[in-house]
């Protein structure tokens, strides 16, 4: 069983293992459909799970972006198709949980984009996203994305690209772009995509999780 890593926050300590560990869809204002691809963050556990022998909790629950519980989940999943709306307490929450050592990963699912990154803005004033480079080990940890994202979903029929937000040094937040990992993490028969290419979503999401679990240079 792998052990997760101590943390200088509330969720986890040393000889916490992956096991107790549960990892969560954020739940945000302003309208945007954050409850959209209810199957795919489960999906993507089983898949560590199974593949990785990383036994985190089945259990992923919806956590609101100004709560404490923001802090007993390592890695948090936030997608949607429209509005995003962060008050001043919530952006100060989220900042405080990514600058403690958690990860959030964003997932645009056509439609998100001026509206994530206007709300990240006021999480991060003084941080610009930059292009996450190819050779990061956030593509590098259990499987090789050498060329960066997966191509999942057509959207604008424009290439996926990897955004990331780095806090002293470190990668605390990812946002794929027209890629759209989280439907490629949906049960089969929701977007009918072929096994390749859910296998090549799932693969890139696990590497998510273990890059935010510490694993290869995470944290």
């Amino acid at each position: 069983m792998l052990s997760f890593p101590a943390m200088g926050w509330s969720g986890v300590a040393w000889g916490q293992t992956v096991a107790d560990v549960q990892v969560g869809v954020l739940q945000y204002r302003g309208g945007g459909d954050w409850y959209a691809n209810p199957t795919a963050v489960p999906n993507l556990v089983r898949f560590c799970n199974e593949e990785m022998g990383m036994e985190l909790s089945a259990d992923v629950p919806y956590v609101e972006v100004g709560s404490t519980e923001l802090f007993n989940h390592p890695w948090l999943h936030m997608t949607g198709h429209g509005n995003v709306v962060l008050s001043n307490r919530e952006s100060e929450q989220l900042r405080s949980y990514l600058q403690s050592g958690g990860f959030l990963h964003i997932s645009d699912n056509y439609g998100m984009d001026p509206y994530v990154r206007a709300a990240m803005a006021k999480v991060f004033p003084d941080l610009d996203w930059v292009e996450v480079p190819f050779d990061h080990p956030v593509y590098h940890q259990q499987y090789d994305f050498s060329e960066g994202l997966p191509k999942i979903h057509e959207h604008d029929d424009l290439p996926p690209r990897g955004f990331g937000l780095f806090h002293d040094g470190r990668l605390v937040c990812f946002y794929d772009h027209e890629c759209d990992l989280g439907d490629g993490w949906e049960d089969p028969q929701v977007h009918r995509d072929s096994k390749e290419v859910r296998l090549a979503a799932l693969r890139m999401g696990a590497n998510l999780i273990r890059y935010a679990m510490g694993g290869a240079e995470g944290l």
